[in-house]
């Protein structure tokens, strides 16, 4: 194989349950392959390696250490609990292994300074691992919300991201730790509603942000839901919801002057090879308002590897580029990540000042 076409190989943090995801992914990516794997625990290590695809050639680790030290480790996937996000994504960055991190990327967008800093003094690809926004009708979606004549203008934006977890979920995940996932259900399902809120708008800062209500906790103190409004200063607004407790939920309703777009199942789409999404343009009311005239349109996009497929493609494309041709790492990434951080942020900020309105700067 020549050099420039070998796959760049991924060593994985850790094994939660989404490495089992991303690993199945990397298999299928054919610009990248699996190549080790670390675990506080050698017997968690080498029993993942071998129910997750990995080559007999994959090296297995005892340690989160021995990933970021080897050599032939070209990028690291981070799938571990937030609150070790930036220890181990400096270590590893300090190792000149570029870094695909799972989300919430960090706890608040100091801690994800620290990271990006890391990541950009050594040349190194940074992306965080929100996989939807890799899906083709992603791309679809937004041709739809930049087209003037058919969307216009934004006005209004709504996001949900939710699931009813289990008894067992409450008092063991490491989303309910203070210790481990401190942002609760606004890091983890928040997240994806903020950043698809940021996506609709083109990723232009609100000017602020407030908490809709007083949230959800647990006994510990960490938040199992909540809701929260954006503003921006040309008076667009924005409201999203994440829990922990609500049937699943994965709804982007995005409003325009001229047009709106509806998408049901934007963080996993309910069948891996097709997605769809709804549209309206330019719509009115038939006579005596019996119905609408056009009527909103509805639309199937087809792919053949799954939105994570694609995520892992992009992102070892990215790296290859750097590796083989001396390119400068893709900022757009480490722009987007810092942007839903400080909005993230603004939120709990309001949450923990008596949902008084906080203001974003970007």
């Amino acid at each position: 194989m020549a050099e420039e076409a070998a796959p760049i190989r991924f060593g994985i943090l850790g094994c939660a349950e989404v490495a089992r995801k991303v690993s199945r992914a990397i298999t299928l990516s054919p610009n990248a392959t699996l190549y080790a794997v670390g675990s506080r625990s050698l017997d968690k290590a080498t029993k993942f390696a071998a129910s997750n695809g990995f080559p007999p050639h994959a090296k297995v680790y005892g340690s989160y250490e021995g990933v970021i030290e080897d050599p032939e480790v070209d990028a690291v996937y981070v799938p571990l609990p937030t609150s070790l996000h930036v220890q181990w994504a400096v270590l590893a960055a300090q190792k000149k292994k570029h870094l695909l991190l799972e989300k919430p990327v960090a706890l608040n967008v100091h801690d994800l300074h620290k990271i990006l800093e890391a990541c950009e003094s050594n040349g190194l690809q940074y992306m965080d691992a929100t996989m939807w926004m890799h899906h083709p009708r992603t791309t679809q979606m937004f041709h739809f919300l930049s087209d003037p004549q058919q969307f216009g203008r934004l006005q209004s934006v709504h996001a949900t991201s939710t699931y009813a977890v289990t008894p067992y979920f409450l008092e063991n995940d490491i989303r309910v730790k203070p210790e481990l996932d401190a942002l609760g259900a606004l890091g983890d399902t928040g997240w994806y509603c903020v950043r698809a809120i940021l996506w609709a708008s083109n990723y232009e800062l609100p000017k602020s942000a407030r908490a809709l209500h007083k949230p959800t906790y647990n006994d510990a103190g960490v938040i199992l839901a909540c809701a929260a409004s954006l503003s921006w200063e040309d008076d667009k607004v924005a409201t999203f919801y994440c829990s922990f407790f609500t049937n699943v939920s994965m709804d982007i309703i995005v409003m325009g002057t001229k047009g709106s777009l509806r998408v049901h199942d934007y963080i996993i789409p309910n069948q891996e090879k097709e997605a769809r999404f709804s549209t309206s343009s330019n719509s009115n009311w038939l006579e005596l308002s019996l119905g609408w005239a056009p009527n909103p349109s509805d639309h199937v996009v087809y792919n053949d590897l799954p939105q994570e497929v694609h995520m892992v493609k992009e992102f070892a494309r990215l790296v290859g580029a750097i590796k083989y041709n001396n390119s400068k790492p893709e900022d757009t990434w480490p722009i987007i990540s810092r942007k839903t951080q400080l909005v993230i942020d603004a939120v709990k900020t309001s949450i923990d000042n008596g949902l008084e309105p906080v203001e974003i700067k970007g």
